[in-house]
């Protein structure tokens, strides 16, 4: 509903440090500079939206995007809602019902491995290399993550 050529393009969200999550999006190309936006998320058809409490502005002061701390995914569903309005009236509203782990909508950059130990024994010209897997906010399975690893000799 509302005014068309005013909804946000390019959503995206990216997952860092286990619990923080910046949601950005672009403006729409017709969107006067009173254009603003107000996103709202939520995990579970029975919670309420949160609104932003922590937007990234432009340099008219638009919001084009959002710092949310402390962030849980307790299931694998969610939806954002980005109302729009000028000069303090609705005109359009962008809502999106995802799959949170999708990777169009939702990137998660996970930390380092953990607690990396490395043996090397000079008699059998070998080394062991351990570590944990890096913190995630909804991996569970170990199996998931396939490793690299750089072997520089020196």
């Amino acid at each position: 509903a509302g005014m068309n050529g005013t909804a946000i393009e390019n959503f995206v969200c990216v997952i860092f440090n286990v619990s923080f999550m910046n949601c950005t999006w672009h403006v729409a190309k017709t969107a006067s500079r009173d254009t603003q936006y107000f996103l709202y998320w939520k995990t579970s058809r029975k919670e309420d939206f949160t609104g932003c409490q922590n937007y990234i502005k432009d340099s008219y002061g638009r919001h084009t995007g959002c710092r949310f701390q402390n962030v849980t995914i307790k299931n694998k569903r969610g939806s954002f809602l980005v109302n729009v309005s000028r000069s303090g009236q609705n005109i359009q509203s962008y809502e999106e019902k995802i799959h949170l782990i999708s990777v169009h909508i939702i990137v998660e950059k996970l930390t380092p491995p953990l607690n990396v130990t490395v043996n090397c024994t000079e008699a059998s010209h070998c080394c062991e290399i351990q570590w944990q897997p890096p913190l995630t906010s909804h991996v569970k399975r170990h199996a998931c993550f396939k490793y690299e690893i750089v072997i520089e000799n020196k």
